[in-house]
């Protein structure tokens, strides 16, 4: 049988984002628990279907790669207990030194990600290396006819305005090279999720971004 996204899984979270509190919470737990359930399921699924493309995925435990509903408030302003989404990292390794990819369900704000989001300094020097060494593959990846249709530009969240230290300030991969994150995004419609092919619509979107991803991993590996 197919997993898919129930409709009930968004009134879940809908529901969640207007009762931001523990006494809802507590209340209204067995829909958290059948929600959780819903995409664990579809996760087994979607995972099934990336290992087609990507055999390492095979490894993961879908319970694991989805990440608490709980937030951490210690050091936010914002002190609402629960987070209003699912998310789930397939891949992108302890920490995300790793490029791998996320998948974000919201009503109205899911989306697909991929890549390496706020990687250690260590980390990403040796991926700008790789840009600087080689900008004609990474540019490759970048133009290709689907992956550009669908990612028309990287993350530029928080982007240096210089060319960071150690590389030349006429690089041609300087643009690229002030970048903090490597990080492709893909915005999904609350129809497009809970649609009944949204495994296989899903993983080919993200099979498109198995040559960045491997782009990136190449110097850490």
């Amino acid at each position: 049988m197919s997993s898919s996204i129930s409709s009930k899984t968004f009134d879940f979270l809908k529901k969640l984002n207007k009762n931001n509190n523990r006494e809802w919470f507590n209340e209204n737990k067995n829909l958290y628990t059948e929600s959780q359930q819903n995409v664990v399921s579809f996760l087994d699924e979607l995972i099934r279907e990336m290992s087609g493309f990507d055999e390492e995925l095979a490894r993961i435990d879908s319970k694991k790669a989805l990440f608490r509903i709980y937030r951490d408030t210690r050091f936010s302003k914002d002190k609402s207990p629960y987070k209003t989404n699912f998310g789930a990292s397939l891949g992108m390794g302890k920490g995300n030194q790793k490029g791998g990819y996320y998948l974000h369900l919201e009503p109205g704000k899911s989306f697909l990600a991929g890549g390496i989001y706020m990687p250690e300094s260590s980390v990403l020097k040796e991926i700008r290396k790789e840009i600087s060494l080689y900008g004609d593959d990474f540019l490759k990846i970048l133009n290709n006819k689907d992956f550009k249709k669908h990612f028309p530009e990287l993350d530029q969240e928080d982007k240096l305005k210089k060319v960071p230290q150690g590389f030349e300030k006429e690089d041609p991969m300087a643009e690229y090279l002030k970048l903090k994150n490597f990080i492709v995004i893909y915005s999904l419609k609350d129809v497009e999720v809970l649609d009944k092919n949204a495994v296989k619509n899903m993983s080919s979107i993200f099979k498109l971004m198995k040559p960045f991803n491997d782009f990136l991993n190449t110097p850490l590996l």
